[in-house]
């Protein structure tokens, strides 16, 4: 998470790294599936017990559906096809978690999704919209990890970019 200016550490022989930071009022563990996108759901019996709250768990992920620039924070719902979430959802058995959708917008008529996702935003402009969303979910990251709710994060995130 460069926001953050923190490397995750990769375990040796691991689907994931791992960090964890801490805040005023308590810490949270950082974690990116290394995993490929369609088995991030792997990586889920090496750190979440059965004690834990589906409430506690954010997951951060892309979404075709929303503009490049704009966030999106919810609970639930399903996947809609994005097998990362469908993969989190089988593991956990449960989609009653947080997620904070990144907006890429939708490739061009023809282009392999795949591609489009991983490659870099096609103008300058579309990649600094993507950096300020960025950004803006690196502070609900943030405010999430300090105890806002999820009310007042939707209240201050769901929106576009330059929006207020």
């Amino acid at each position: 998470m460069a926001s953050f200016h923190k490397k995750l550490k990769r375990r040796c022989f691991r689907l994931y790294s791992q960090r964890w930071l801490k805040f005023a009022n308590g810490k949270a563990l950082f974690v990116k599936p290394l995993t490929y996108m369609n088995n991030s759901g792997k990586i889920i019996p090496y750190f979440i017990t059965k004690k834990f709250k589906s409430d506690n768990l954010l997951v951060i992920c892309d979404n075709l559906d929303l503009e490049v620039g704009t966030i999106r924070i919810r609970r639930g719902g399903s996947s809609a096809g994005h097998r990362g979430l469908k993969s989190l959802i089988e593991e956990l058995g449960s989609p009653n978690f947080v997620r904070l959708y990144i907006g890429v917008g939708r490739p061009p008529q023809g282009a392999d999704i795949v591609d489009y996702v991983l490659k870099r935003a096609a103008t300058a402009a579309e990649q600094t919209l993507l950096n300020q969303s960025l950004d803006r979910a690196a502070e609900a990251v943030l405010a999430f990890c300090q105890g806002a709710s999820l009310e007042e994060l939707t209240r201050e995130y769901n929106r576009k970019n330059g929006s207020l």
